[in-house]
């Protein structure tokens, strides 16, 4: 119980700091993972938060989508894994 609730105001810690900045092309690239991870085994608040921090760790003149971009940057992926609470 200690851990979800700790996990909980993680992740609202973590959207209420990318929701209130994100450009419209940022909520376009996070949509989008969104869209692409749909059929992922988890909350979609993780879903949310995993592409929410792999939005911010992309350069805002990156072309490639965030599903693109992480197979080509393992060890980010990796760092939003475990920010978001997927693994």
């Amino acid at each position: 119980m200690k851990f979800a609730l700790l996990l909980a105001v993680a992740l609202c810690a973590g959207c209420s700091a990318t929701a209130g900045s994100s450009s419209a092309d940022d909520r376009r690239w996070i949509n989008q993972c969104l869209r692409d991870n749909r059929d992922a085994r988890v909350p979609q608040s993780v879903v949310r938060s995993y592409c929410s921090c792999m939005n911010d760790r992309m350069s805002s003149n990156e072309t490639r989508s965030i599903t693109q971009w992480e197979r080509a940057n393992p060890r980010a992926r990796e760092a939003c894994e475990r920010r978001s609470g997927w693994t």
